[in-house]
């Protein structure tokens, strides 16, 4: 006799959730509760709910995050300029906490133990999803079916859908499995099937949000940013809600080729994995957050920010929001944003985000009487160098003389 009587699982209605569900029904003969986040994945969501209904569910949960995603927890990774390895947004890692959290939460409104998520064994995300459970709360039980099952591959889970009626789509036209991916308003991932080998190019016809940049316009598009306090509040002086901004940026920056990403990365679980990544108005957002940062920033504040980032965005990839480090680090990120504020304009072309002009009114520390070429009258004494010179040599000159290469 199972002790699991109530299960809330993250159902997307895909493939791998939807055999979840029914999987968990026949393994451990519960009651199960879907819930299907609305970050902006693109898709109809209602046929999820229909899925849900034909296989008896009477809980089922359909909300609508965009706004609290992008508010509560994009703007907040990227005002530390998060980026993983040198070159990966973290597009999937930062929806996860959020998912893990109204996970919790429903648990809890309908008295379930149980908590399920449809990551595999060999990914990050069971690692993102169950860190997030136990720290919001410690007690929850977690079924990961990937860890238990024996449907190992693409194919058998068609086959197991097939045997139960359950509807698949996107079956590939060659009978293959589909790309694995995943989308939510600030990228869209693939991975499996050719980009399993790291040599081969990725075909044309996967990609979704953006257009090659050999098709994007043969003409430029200039876009103003305006910032408070380290997050976007308008563009080309309109003024949006988070998740419009960033649902406007990938339209604008998809148009023009903008956020492309092959990329193989070094997994948590330690497997090296090859993905590709769209991710246009999060490549447009890093490109002027930086720029905004640069003249409103005090320089070690900006460079104690990019010693931190590497850390922080480890956090973020591996799981860690929730913890104790991330939050300490949060507080420190959101007090240096305070003064940045101000606007930003780009040029897109091409797949190319060219900062062409920034400027705040408030907060600029930059003084072009002291860093004029021409004529400062007497602003900067250009004399002080030298002594400042002598004194930083210092140290390297007392080694010369002892001889030190």
């Amino acid at each position: 006799m199972s002790d699991i009587n109530k299960v809330v699982l993250a159902y997307s209605g895909g493939l791998d959730t939807s055999v979840i569900l029914k999987w968990l029904q026949d393994t451990y003969k519960c009651e199960v509760v879907t819930f299907t986040a609305d970050i902006g994945q693109g898709e109809e969501l209602e046929p999820a709910r229909a899925k849900a209904l034909k296989f008896g569910i009477k809980q089922i949960y359909i909300d609508d995050l965009r706004e609290e995603f992008v508010r509560d927890f994009v703007f907040p990774m990227f005002r530390a300029n998060a980026i993983y390895e040198g070159e990966y947004l973290l597009g999937t890692s930062i929806a996860r906490p959020l998912i893990a959290k109204r996970q919790i939460e429903i648990a809890r409104e309908t008295g379930a133990d149980t908590v399920s998520h449809g990551a595999t064994g060999k990914g990050n995300d069971q690692v993102r999803f169950e860190l997030g459970y136990y720290a919001l709360q410690p007690g929850i039980k977690v079924i990961a079916p990937w860890r238990e099952w024996d449907l190992v591959s693409r194919e058998k889970l068609l086959a197991y859908a097939e045997k139960h009626g359950i509807p698949v789509e996107m079956k590939h036209k060659n009978g293959g499995s589909p790309y694995s991916m995943d989308a939510n308003l600030l990228h869209i991932s693939y991975e499996g099937k050719v980009l399993e080998d790291p040599a081969r190019e990725p075909e044309e016809d996967m990609w979704r949000w953006t257009v090659s940049p050999e098709a994007a316009p043969d003409r430029s598009e200039y876009l103003d940013v305006e910032y408070e306090k380290g997050d976007i509040v308008a563009l080309n002086g309109v003024r949006m809600s988070p998740a419009t901004v960033l649902t406007e940026l990938n339209r604008i920056g998809g148009a023009h080729g903008i956020g492309r990403l092959d990329l193989v990365e070094n997994r948590y679980v330690g497997m090296k994995s090859r993905g590709c990544y769209e991710t246009p108005g999060g490549t447009i957002m890093m490109r002027a957050h930086r720029a905004i940062e640069s003249i409103t920033l005090d320089r070690e504040v900006a460079h104690l920010k990019d010693d931190l980032m590497a850390r922080y965005a480890s956090l973020v990839y591996t799981g860690y929001w929730w913890s104790p480090e991330r939050l300490a680090l949060q507080g420190l990120i959101d007090d240096t944003q305070k003064v940045v504020n101000g606007w930003v304009r780009l040029k897109l072309y091409k797949g190319n985000v060219t900062v062409v002009g920034r400027d705040s009114k408030t907060d600029s520390l930059f003084d072009p009487t002291i860093s004029t070429f021409e004529d400062d009258g007497g602003a900067y004494q250009q004399s002080d160098a030298a002594g400042f010179i002598r004194l930083n040599a210092l140290r390297m000159r007392i080694a010369a003389r002892a001889g030190r290469k």
